[in-house]
C-alpha cells in the first residue's frame, strides 16, 4: 500500500502538482509538503515534495529575486552547486531578499521608504551587499547585510579562533567566510528589535588541511515585555531546531542567554533566542540544512510581532525608555560582540557595514533605575534573570 501511494504522489508531482492541488478537493500544498485526504477521513499521508531528491530546491534557482548580483558570478555558483562556499552564498542571497521584501512590505504599507541596496567589493578578496532602510515610518533603521570574503587571516583573528580551541597551524592562513547579518530597530517601542546572523567559515592551514564550521543565531530585544510575543518567537525557533534534534533548542537557547549577557550591567541584552558557533557535526550538508532552516524561521518568528504592534500608541516616557535600552544594545555590540571584533580585525574591513547594527539614536542616563512595579521594571527583572519560554 505504501508503495502504491508513493508512486501515485510521484506521478502527481510530475503531472504538475501545484495546478492540480489548487483545483482538487482533498489535496493541498503547504511549505513544500503535499497533504492527501483519502477515504473521507482526516489527513492520511503527508509527503515532502523534496524528500525523494534528498534536498530542497537549489537556492541559486531563486536568483531572479535577489537584491543584487552575487559577489561570485552567477555562472560559477551554478556550475559549482555542490561546493559549500557556493551553496552558502546562494542561500544567504535568497534569505536576504526574502527578509528585505518582508520588512519593506510592512514599511511601504504605512507610506514609508524602500531599502537602499549597496553592493561593494573588497580589495583583499570578495565583497558584500548591504541593504539599509533608515528614518522610515515603521523602522527607524533596518539593515540586512551579506558578506562573502576571502584572504589571509589577520593575527588578531587567528588568536581569537585559537582561544576557542581551533587548531590553526601556520602563519599565513587562508580563509573564506560567507554570512548574513541583520538588525532591525523599529520606531515603535512596542515592537522588539530583532537580530539574526548565519555564517560559514573555511580556514586552510599552511599544510593544506582545511577546517570548516557554521555559526549563527536569532535573538529578540523587546522594550516592553509581551509574554505571548516572546513565546511565539521562541516556539518558532524551537520548531526549526527540533527537526534536527530535540536537544538543539535547549542547548542553543542557553548558549544565547549566556552569550548576550552584558557583564558590567548584570543583565542580558534581550530575551534571547538561539545562538551557536563552531558547528561541524554530523556532516557538512546536515549542518547546512540546519542553518538554512534556522534562517528561514526569522520571518515567521518576527514579522507577526511587527504587524501586531506597528500601530500601537506611544508615549514620550516609552520613547525615552526605548532609547535607554538601545544604549545597552550599543554597549554589548561594541564591547563584547565577537562578530564585530572579527570584522574590525579583518584587513579591508568595511566599517559602514560592520556598524550597521547600531541604532540611529540611543540614550544614556546616569544611574537610571526604573520605578518599582512599572512595566520597565518588569522587563528589567527578566533581563537580569533569563526565563524558559517554551
Amino acid at each position: 500500500m505504501a508503495q502504491v501511494l508513493r508512486q501515485c504522489v510521484v506521478t502527481f508531482v510530475r503531472l504538475g502538482s501545484t495546478k492540480v492541488a489548487h483545483s482538487t478537493p482533498g489535496i493541498r500544498l503547504n511549505n513544500h509538503r503535499l497533504y492527501l485526504k483519502l477515504l473521507g477521513g482526516g489527513v492520511l499521508c503527508q509527503f515532502s515534495l523534496f524528500s525523494w531528491k534528498g534536498s530542497r530546491k537549489p537556492d541559486v534557482d531563486s536568483s531572479d529575486s535577489w537584491m543584487s548580483e552575487p559577489i561570485t558570478s552567477l555562472d560559477e555558483l551554478k556550475q559549482n552547486g555542490d561546493d559549500m562556499k557556493c551553496k552558502m552564498e546562494a542561500m544567504i542571497m535568497r534569505i536576504q531578499s526574502e527578509f528585505v521584501h518582508a520588512v519593506e512590505k510592512e514599511e511601504l504599507e504605512e507610506g514609508g521608504k524602500k531599502f537602499l541596496v549597496d553592493r561593494w567589493l573588497r580589495e583583499q578578496g570578495g565583497g558584500g551587499i548591504t541593504c539599509v532602510l533608515q528614518d522610515g515610518t515603521v523602522f527607524e533603521k533596518a539593515g540586512v547585510n551579506i558578506s562573502v570574503v576571502s584572504g589571509i587571516l589577520p593575527p588578531n583573528a587567528v588568536q581569537q579562533m585559537r582561544a576557542r580551541g581551533k587548531k590553526m597551524k601556520g602563519a599565513n592562513l587562508k580563509f573564506f567566510a560567507a554570512g548574513i547579518s541583520s538588525v532591525v530597530h523599529p520606531r515603535n517601542p512596542h515592537i522588539p528589535t530583532v537580530h539574526f546572523n548565519y555564517r560559514y567559515f573555511e580556514v586552510e592551514n599552511d599544510d593544506g588541511e582545511k577546517h570548516w564550521w557554521f555559526g549563527g543565531g536569532t535573538d529578540l530585544t523587546p522594550y516592553y515585555l509581551e509574554e505571548k510575543d516572546v513565546v511565539h518567537f521562541h516556539k518558532t525557533l524551537k520548531k526549526a531546531c527540533d527537526g534536527h534534534g530535540k536537544q538543539l533548542y535547549p542547548k542553543y537557547k542557553k548558549w544565547c542567554d549566556d552569550y548576550f549577557r552584558v557583564p558590567h550591567r548584570g543583565e542580558s541584552r534581550g530575551v534571547g533566542g538561539i545562538f551557536f558557533d563552531d558547528v561541524d557535526e554530523p556532516s557538512q550538508d546536515k549542518c547546512f540544512e540546519f542553518v538554512t532552516d534556522c534562517a528561514e524561521s526569522v520571518v515567521p518568528s518576527y514579522l507577526p510581532l511587527v504587524q501586531k504592534h506597528k500601530k500601537d500608541g506611544v508615549s514620550y516616557p516609552e520613547r525615552e525608555w526605548q532609547l535607554l535600552r538601545r544604549g545597552r544594545y550599543v554597549e554589548f555590540n561594541l564591547i563584547y560582540d565577537r562578530g564585530t571584533k572579527f570584522g574590525l580585525y579583518t584587513p579591508g574591513a568595511r566599517y559602514e557595514s560592520i556598524l550597521m547594527s547600531l541604532p540611529l539614536t540611543a540614550r544614556w542616563e546616569y544611574k537610571h533605575s526604573p520605578p518599582e512595579g512599572s512595566r520597565e521594571a518588569q522587563l528589567t527583572e527578566v533581563l537580569k534573570n533569563p526565563r524558559e519560554w517554551v
